[in-house]
């Protein structure tokens, strides 16, 4: 597992440039007065345990020789060092999934993503026994990580325990939007567990399986059967934008969050939805 250490000048030889001979360091110069600082410090301490790297911290006032030997106008500034060179990286706060790029194209791996491919490949093919070892494993190896308490609370949404599911989604702590908007978009998911047992907003409908529609749509989006479910959604949006004060489309933007931004189905569908709205 990786570390964060925090290094002064006269430590900067032995702390980051001989062990960069090993494998790459990355040193945040950072001022204590910096609030974009704060936000990139603990996106990088949880990256460095991830990857399996060394994250080597310089406070630039206590350390001002240092960070005029390396250039380092503004902060916070991240440097990676190789072979005993310091190199550039970025300046600023850059978002966590650029961040992966960048450590990807230094030849580091992931070990969560290694570890989570692992349970993908057990949940496709294993029983329900062996799914929650592994599940257990892997809240265990990392407890606090927001994708896998994200994993877990879908897992125990597709089980129908949503308490449990609740209980997990409230540990999520995490500045990544595409996180924070997979949790919400997990929260209204269990909200429609709660909307299948609600009264029909407009009880004069005079199309009741429109109400069928939308209830097979919840049961297949908490199943976890998201085109099925936004299948349904769909044809709710598009027989009534009234119906449910216009709960068909509402519920595919909560299976979208759930999928992200990226995934095909969001992109099929998101596109379908514009198409019957405008």
């Amino acid at each position: 597992m990786g570390k964060s250490i925090m290094v002064t000048q006269a430590e900067f030889e032995a702390a980051v440039l001989m062990p960069s001979f090993q494998h790459p360091v990355l040193v945040d110069f950072y001022a204590t007065w910096c609030g974009p600082c704060q936000i990139l410090k603990p996106m990088l301490e949880n990256l460095a345990k991830e990857y399996d790297f060394i994250l080597a911290k310089v406070d630039i006032d206590q350390n001002s020789d240092l960070a005029n030997t390396y250039g380092v106008e503004g902060v916070p500034d991240v440097r990676i060092v190789s072979q005993g060179q310091v190199q550039e990286g970025f300046v600023g706060v850059l978002p966590e999934a650029q961040i992966r790029e960048m450590l990807a194209k230094l030849g580091l791996q992931s070990k969560l993503e290694q570890a989570l491919a692992t349970f993908a490949t057990i949940r496709a093919t294993q029983e329900g026994a062996k799914i929650q070892t592994a599940l257990t494993a892997l809240l265990t190896q990392y407890p606090e990580t927001p994708q896998v308490l994200l994993l877990a609370a879908q897992i125990y949404v597709q089980r129908g325990e949503v308490d449990v599911a609740g209980q997990y989604l409230d540990l999520i702590s995490s500045t990544d939007r595409g996180i924070a908007s997979q949790g919400d978009g997990l929260r209204e998911l269990l909200a429609l567990s709660a909307a299948i047992a609600a009264p029909i907003d407009n009880p004069d409908v005079d199309t009741p399986d429109i109400e069928q529609m939308f209830r097979g749509g919840c049961q297949a989006a908490l199943a976890g059967s998201y085109e099925l479910a936004l299948e349904q959604f769909l044809r709710v949006a598009k027989r009534d934008r009234q119906y449910r004060r216009d709960g068909g489309r509402k519920a595919m933007v909560t299976v979208f969050k759930v999928l992200g931004d990226d995934h095909p189905l969001t992109v099929t569908y998101r596109k379908q939805l514009m198409q019957t709205l405008y």
